[in-house]
């Protein structure tokens, strides 16, 4: 049972025969999709519906679908805008009608989970810390007026959503992708900032994301602790002085930030043990059975706690809508629709170009 705490990537177009019968008998709470999983409308719909039929209960079938660079969809159809791009509008409805079609998009192809919105404030829009172009403000209440306009209405055409990344990623020096960044700001300053749009939106968020970045004012005493693995951090801050009931996942746990510092097993435990509901392992899937013998050793009221908010998330799920070629296409009208009022019809319709110096591995995660 306690593979419910797991949500594990899945390597291909299909699953292979090995995966068939390491998720049967792992039973994960959810899996998370890829680029290297999007071949086609038909074909993801086809891989999500395989999956529902590997695990007892209905399982979170989750995927970044945020706009620009990290859109999974630009495999298969055309991007989005991003949302630094539907931010420089300055239009509400255009950001609205974004949430819609993300939402249909989703549902379409047999997703409930969004790991959207990003809710970390861009200090510079330049950084080399993978956020480029994917931040919906320049401070706080920039992003609880544009993340909470995408993120409700994605959420009334009911797909959940993923608030990310508590408490910020905005501050990070590297790409944790890479290197584990490390933010000395003090608890009262982000609180005053980089959390207010959590705070704001706490009542409307269906999950969090905690991040790979060590916050020395948090935990002075355990240099290079990841927020995600900090107690401080997701029990302290989130679940008791913010006041969060709600499901809370870690970032993907294959990351340099964490690879370069823990095992499979030790990540897994200080995760679950820090208030994480959910441990995220994107590639490496077939750590997972480490990782599930790892989670028979953590107190079974831990355990126990984390596995009724997954089952309590999973009620609120809703069931994919009917998949046609037909639905597909239209959906994908209507993002070049929405990319044509937001940059015009010339650049709408020429191929979106990413050729930075430095290029962060998530837009091709």
């Amino acid at each position: 049972m306690s593979g419910q705490l797991l949500m594990l990537g899945v390597s291909g177009l299909e699953l292979s025969a090995q995966e068939i019968e390491l998720f049967k008998r792992i039973q994960p709470g959810g899996y998370v999709l890829f680029g290297r999983n999007f071949d086609s409308g038909e074909q993801v719909r086809a891989l999500t519906d395989a999956l529902r039929e590997l695990t007892y209960d209905d399982p979170i079938i989750a995927v970044d679908q945020e706009g620009g660079r990290v859109s999974r969809t630009r495999e298969i159809g055309i991007e989005p805008p991003s949302a630094q791009d539907l931010r420089d509008t300055g239009d509400s409805n255009l950001m609205a009608v974004h949430g819609e079609i993300t939402a249909d998009m989703l549902r379409l192809l047999g997703f409930n989970l969004c790991l959207s919105p990003v809710l970390d404030i861009s200090y510079n829009d330049d950084a080399d810390n993978a956020l480029r172009g994917r931040c919906w403000g320049r401070d706080a209440q920039e992003v609880i007026q544009n993340a909470g306009t995408y993120n409700r209405y994605m959420r009334k055409r009911k797909v959940k959503s993923c608030a990310k990344h508590f408490p910020s990623c905005g501050l990070a020096n590297v790409d944790p992708h890479h290197l584990l960044p490390h933010v000395d700001k003090d608890i009262e300053e982000l609180f005053q900032t980089d959390i207010a749009p959590y705070s704001a939106l706490l009542s409307e968020l269906d999950s969090i994301m905690t991040c790979h970045a060590h916050f020395s004012e948090i935990d002075p005493d355990q240099p290079g602790l990841p927020g995600s693995f900090s107690k401080k951090l997701v029990t302290g801050l989130l679940r008791d002085r913010l006041g969060y009931k709600g499901l809370v996942i870690t970032d993907d746990l294959d990351m340099g930030a964490i690879m370069n510092s823990y095992g499979r097993g030790p990540d897994i435990k200080a995760a679950i043990e820090a208030g994480n509901d959910m441990a995220m392992i994107c590639h490496q899937t077939l750590t997972s059975e480490a990782a599930l013998e790892v989670l028979d050793t953590i107190d079974s009221y831990i355990i126990g706690d984390a596995e009724k908010r997954v089952k309590k998330f999973k009620k609120g799920m809703k069931p994919p809508t009917g998949f046609s070629n037909q639905k597909w296409k239209a959906l994908n009208a209507e993002v070049m629709k929405l990319r044509i009022e937001v940059y015009g019809e010339e650049k709408a319709k020429a191929k979106p170009s990413y050729d930075w110096e430095t290029r962060s591995p998530v837009e091709d995660y």
